[in-house]
């Protein structure tokens, strides 16, 4: 995981890739400049049942909208075409369709939380949160890399 140090230690840092016109490197502080949702999730978990947090955050389609995604925003399908693929420190990878998050598609409220059950994350990483979901599998704690990709059409 990438970090960044400050006075009051290591600090987190998320490197935002891809077909994107502003790639960037953020941490949870700068996370904090996007409108934060608050939401309560209860996730089923096969291990050890049903979990219960509150996180709060920025939508990922907020930050990666300001990242300037490499699609025609004239053509609405375009976008249909670009995936989303995040890695956290915890060793997880997730693959989200850009259309699963588009608030004229999916419109699914996906977080990248800055806090989880009021702890700040600052020093672990953005968590990815996907509220709708039954069970936490696509959770992803720590998260270092996002890569936007529009490469993919059928026959491409």
């Amino acid at each position: 995981m990438s970090q960044s140090v400050t006075a009051a230690g290591p600090v987190a840092e998320l490197v935002l890739t891809g077909d994107l016109a502003r790639p960037a490197r953020l941490t949870v502080r700068d996370l904090l400049a996007w409108p934060q949702h608050p939401v309560r999730v209860s996730f089923e978990c096969a291990t050890s049942g049903i979990r219960h947090h509150r996180f709060t955050g920025p939508l990922l389609h907020d930050v990666l909208n300001d990242a300037g995604p490499g699609f025609d925003p004239a053509r609405r399908k375009d976008r249909l075409r670009f995936l989303i693929a995040l890695s956290g420190a915890d060793g997880h990878h997730v693959l989200l369709s850009w259309a699963e998050i588009d608030p004229d598609f999916g419109r699914a409220p996906v977080l990248l939380a800055v806090s989880i059950d009021d702890t700040p994350l600052d020093r672990v990483g953005p968590q990815l949160v996907l509220p709708q979901d039954r069970c936490g599998a696509r959770h992803v704690s720590g998260i270092d890399a996002i890569r936007v990709d529009g490469r993919y059409a059928p026959g491409s």
